[in-house]
């Protein structure tokens, strides 16, 4: 079939939530620390970042660190809050330079008094770029999040702020992602299938997609992959394509 009669091909994501699993495992395959495989994780993140414009993508949501994660060896954790502080030193002008706008969803209570510095000096430096939003879900939890956005609504209808009882549309609202373009796909590598608490209510119709890579070994090749599946995929919201119409005769 000619180009000038074939289907047009599917649009691809806009929106890619990327959790990024498989550090540990990579480090011990490796015979090293899982502070190496964090590392290296870090690296496959900034691949990943410029990958993603040339694939049509205009924002990546990315799992960095859980409500649940603060339950991990404390020299763990302290190795993760130390490739943050690296990472904002190295990377914010790259990436102010380069447009991307970074938000930080998650609970900011109960950081660490530097991190949340961080937090706010990374958002307020790229408030204004508009070419790439860079989302980092830091101390978030799907389900803590859904019951901020309630606890918040129920807020302003105490304060008088708002009426009536809470619904979808109030509570979408009150995520951390309310400002955020919707998910298009959910990815999580390393072969492991599940949604470990991540984007729960994003999810509702988001696709899913598996990869059996462990993450400090992706970049453009594996995000193309997604892109080519979610291509390849018909998305229904709940509803069902039209019957093809009956030909008389």
């Amino acid at each position: 079939m000619s180009a000038e009669t074939s289907s047009p091909q599917p649009d691809g994501p806009r929106h890619v939530a990327l959790i990024m699993d498989g550090n540990g495992r990579w480090a011990a395959a490796r015979g090293l620390p899982r502070a190496a495989g964090h590392r290296e994780g870090v690296e496959a993140l900034k691949r990943t970042i410029r990958a993603a414009p040339d694939l049509g993508i205009r924002c990546l949501t990315v799992f960095g660190f859980s409500t649940e994660n603060w339950s991990r060896p404390a020299d763990e954790v302290s190795d993760l809050m130390g490739l943050v502080r690296a990472y904002v030193a190295a990377d914010l002008r790259k990436l102010d330079r380069n447009g991307v706008r970074v938000r930080i969803l998650g609970r900011r209570e109960g950081l660490p008094a530097d991190i949340a510095e961080i937090v706010a000096r990374t958002e307020a430096t790229t408030a204004g770029n508009e070419k790439f939003l860079l989302q980092v879900a830091f101390n978030y939890g799907g389900r803590a999040d859904i019951v901020d956005a309630a606890r918040r609504h129920y807020e302003r209808v105490a304060a008088g702020q708002a009426t009536g009882p809470l619904t979808e549309e109030a509570l979408a609202a009150g995520l951390s992602t309310a400002d955020g373009p919707p998910v298009d796909v959910i990815v999580r590598t390393s072969g492991e299938q599940r949604l470990s608490n991540f984007l729960l209510w994003e999810a509702a119709y988001a696709e899913l997609v598996y990869q059996d890579i462990l993450w400090p070994d992706y970049g453009a090749e594996a995000l193309a992959d997604v892109v080519a599946r979610f291509r390849a995929r018909e998305r229904r919201f709940g509803g069902r394509p039209a019957a093809p119409a009956r030909v008389a005769g």
